[in-house]
């Protein structure tokens, strides 16, 4: 019979409920019965396109045996990471101070008000990998909390203090970050870059797109060549590597080698979309045609397997599917997504030659590494030799053998609607309809804001809720939330011009800072009066594989302040940048996105208005603020039945005049000049 779980609308929740352990949701029942039966809970923290919880799941909570140990010892909890990520930090944090490492599945042991006292991330079922089987560190926990209750609950006491102490970033010293500290994040990544391959440290390799998005901004304002560099060719690595879908588009989450070749093959909303502004961006800077295919091809993947009929993007895509090839085999990492030679020649014919050449296809496999045994025959395909095959010939090869993979099972949709990382996707099509004028791009975003304003928020936009699925929208909205949405919705309107988007993003960064700042800067993960049952509130002060929600707000904060005069945005910026300075000054890397709002806010104050865009003149201004990447400009425009409409959020545009033509006005540090009616002196104005 199917557990509590069954009741859930969370996939990963609904990949466990036919295990037979006693699953409960995260939630007050399943505290309330920790507390009457005085048991320990056991907390398993996973996501539904992760590995490793697909391992797990399979060699012990679908095993009776397993499962008969955790329920008479236990209450057990299971909790999607996506759907509550302040729970997560929490414990992510404590298991990390413990041991020092962390990751997903994430298995925390609780008392019953919550202090954690144990953990780990993957447990095998017999003791391998130097870890305990996971029966007997059951069996072994179980007894302690027999026998030494008052040891544990006493070291539940202290960890839960140092958990709260660094999560809430309270030990943190303050002050503005020092000046230098662009220049030590511009070197540091400098030192760390792999000048062979691309991207940043040793393997595995994430993207990290906040590393990207600072090094092109770095370029812009300082010329210099070796951030240029460092991007570009990080985007062109993993872009021919295998961790890029070579026939559908879309990246997967990591490389598991050095050279992007063997990614972990799940693919996220929350890289695809970020890495769909780095790629518009590199457009932008080098108007390079092999960056432009990338783009349309990351989007085109978005479109056609992420976007949900009403417009919103779903979460992800497994790593995991069955093999095409074994009807009656187990799911298997990347079986998708992976080719014979043989395969390749049956499709392609006389052109495989050439494409193998190109795309690095062998007899046996490709893979530098197979720890698990999964690749063995078969190969990732990454483009090794692009002149082996004109891009013409390999366009058509790539188009039959993608029409050949649909043929195959798909790997498992995560069809969860998030506001936070469709936020993202916003902010990343914004910016890849200003560098490619693809209108298809700008109706994506405003399809996803849309779907965002009906499904997730309030009848007045001030309020969002988290998730959506199959109908149901739940969860009261966290800070990445509110910041990604106001971050996608100011991008919205750069690209649209629509007033309405403004307003919102305005309405939004206001509502975050009410719910969600700390005294000093910053921002809780939950709100005042949401993660009540937990035993602190946390603020995310690292920008990893997404940003951090601080980072982000600071972000449109600056930019709002200038454009709205709401001294409420630049406080919290500034508050914001004081909180985490001395972080940014010695540790540049933990948080690149904010280094690029200090970077921001460090530089002189620049607004440009354009006036009636639709009069003559206006597509050249509007093209002049668009060829470029201008990290220190913030920009609005509008079209003259806007005005009355626009100023009611932002009053400085109720200062300006329209002529004939259009025109645009240049303010530095709030002191505007004449008006500009030509694109040549307003591009040396900019300069």
């Amino acid at each position: 019979m199917a557990n509590r779980l069954a009741a859930e609308k969370s996939p990963y929740l609904l990949q466990h409920k036919d295990n037979p352990v006693d699953w409960y949701p995260w939630g007050p029942e399943a505290f309330a019965r920790a507390k009457a039966e005085d048991k320990p809970i056991l907390l398993s923290i996973g996501y539904s396109t992760c590995h490793w919880c697909h391992v797990m799941e399979h060699e012990s909570f679908s095993v009776p045996a397993v499962a008969e140990v955790m329920n008479r010892a236990f209450v057990c909890v299971k909790l999607d990471r996506e759907e509550r990520p302040d729970v997560d930090k929490v414990y992510m944090t404590a298991v990390q101070a413990m041991s020092g490492q962390g990751g997903w599945p994430l298995n925390v042991f609780l008392t019953p008000d919550l202090k954690p006292f144990y953990g780990g991330t993957y447990f095998p079922p017999d003791s391998r990998y130097g870890r305990p089987s996971w029966t007997s560190l059951l069996e072994r926990l179980a007894l302690l909390w027999k026998d030494r209750r008052a040891d544990i609950e006493n070291d539940a006491q202290g960890l839960a203090r140092a958990v709260t102490a660094y999560a809430s970033a309270s030990a943190e010293a303050r002050g503005r970050p020092e000046e230098a500290a662009l220049e030590a994040g511009e070197r540091a990544l400098r030192a760390a870059f792999d000048a062979e391959h691309g991207g940043f440290g040793e393997a595995p390799k994430f993207p990290m797109p906040a590393n990207i998005r600072f090094l092109l901004r770095r370029h812009a304002r300082t010329g210099n060549a070796d951030a240029r560099g460092m991007a570009v060719e990080t985007l062109r690595s993993m872009t021919r590597g295998g961790l890029f879908d070579q026939l559908g588009g879309g990246f997967a989450r990591y490389s598991t080698d050095h050279a992007w070749r063997v990614p972990h093959f799940e693919k996220m909303l929350y890289d695809n979309a970020q890495l769909v502004e780095n790629l518009a961006d590199a457009v932008i800077v080098t108007n390079d045609g092999e960056l432009l295919r990338a783009l349309e091809r990351t989007i085109a993947y978005l479109e056609r397997d992420l976007r949900a009929p009403d417009g919103g993007f779903y979460s992800a895509e497994d790593a995991d599917s069955l093999p095409h090839d074994e009807p009656h085999g187990n799911k298997a990492e990347g079986a998708f997504y992976l080719w014979r030679r043989s395969e390749v020649e049956a499709v392609l014919g006389n052109a495989a030659p050439e494409f193998c050449a190109r795309y690095g296809v062998v007899e046996g496999t490709n893979a530098l590494a197979d720890p698990q045994g999964e690749f063995a025959g078969k190969c990732v395909l990454y483009d090794m030799d692009p002149g082996a095959m004109a891009e013409g010939d390999a366009e058509k090869a790539r188009g039959a053998l993608f029409e050949e993979r649909a043929k195959r099972p798909r790997p498992a949709l995560d069809d969860k609607i998030l506001a936070s990382w469709n936020g993202l996707a916003i902010a990343g099509l914004s910016r890849a309809y200003g560098a490619t004028g693809n209108g298809k791009y700008l109706g994506l975003a405003e399809g996803a804001a849309d779907f965002v304003r009906r499904e997730l928020s309030s009848p007045d936009g001030k309020a969002l809720r988290r998730r959506w699925r199959d109908g149901e929208k739940a969860i009261n909205g966290m800070a990445d939330d509110y910041a990604n949405m106001a971050y996608g919705m100011l991008g919205l309107y750069e690209a649209s011009l629509k007033p309405e988007h403004i307003a919102w993003a305005n309405d939004l960064a206001m509502e975050t800072i009410r719910r969600f700042a700390a005294d000093g800067g910053g921002l809780f993960q939950t709100g005042q009066n949401d993660g009540g049952e937990l035993f602190t509130r946390a603020i995310e002060n690292h920008d990893g594989v997404e940003p951090s929600p601080s980072s982000v707000m600071a972000d449109v904060c600056l930019r709002l302040w200038e454009l709205t005069g709401n001294d409420d945005f630049n406080r919290f910026a500034n508050e914001t940048l004081e909180r985490f300075g001395p972080s940014l000054s010695s540790r540049p890397l933990a948080m690149p996105f904010l280094l690029a709002a200090w970077d921001r806010a460090a530089g002189k104050r620049r607004t440009l208005i354009i006036a009636d865009v639709d009069l003559p003149g206006g597509k050249e201004l509007l093209g002049v603020v668009r060829e470029r990447i201008r990290p220190g400009l913030v920009f609005a425009a509008y079209r003259r039945a806007d005005k009355a409409a626009l100023t009611a959020t932002m009053p400085i545009v109720g200062e300006f005049s329209e002529g004939a033509g259009a025109r645009a006005y240049l303010c530095v540090e709030r002191a505007c000049g004449l008006p500009i009616e030509s694109a040549d002196e307003l591009r040396l104005g900019l300069t």
